[in-house]
């Protein structure tokens, strides 16, 4: 196990470079829907994929986050879940996986930490 603990220590430093360089108002906001997701899926670790901030559970790929000019974006890579929440979502920009919103208007905790934890019965359930 060490190695991977030395692996997200390193994706951990990764990704507090890459907040870094946000304007506030989006590091802010991707801040806290980081933390959300460390709440709602403890086990599950910091990693990078595909260039951006993302966390892996059971050795697979949970969720994502980034920011891009304009607004900020919760990547939930289920379209199943995705569909499952749709009308929690309906106040949001979305696509097949992904949740664009505004810095100034953040997900709600409670819509962030539903779709994590459906990602982890999703990714349990697969794991089988």
């Amino acid at each position: 196990m060490p190695i991977k603990q030395q692996d997200e220590s390193v994706a951990i430093a990764e990704i507090d470079a890459q907040l870094g360089t946000l304007p506030d108002d989006q590091r802010q906001a991707l801040e806290h829907l980081r933390q959300t997701i460390k709440t709602a899926a403890p086990e599950a670790v910091e990693a990078i994929s595909y260039a951006l901030p993302a966390f892996r559970y059971r050795g697979r790929p949970l969720v994502s986050y980034g920011a891009a000019r304009n607004h900020c974006a919760f990547y939930v890579m289920s379209p199943v879940v995705m569909d499952a929440n749709r009308d929690a979502m309906a106040p949001y920009d979305t696509s097949k996986g992904t949740i664009r919103f505004a810095p100034d208007k953040p997900l709600p905790d409670e819509l962030v930490t539903r779709l994590v934890r459906a990602r982890l019965v999703e990714t349990d359930a697969t794991a089988r």
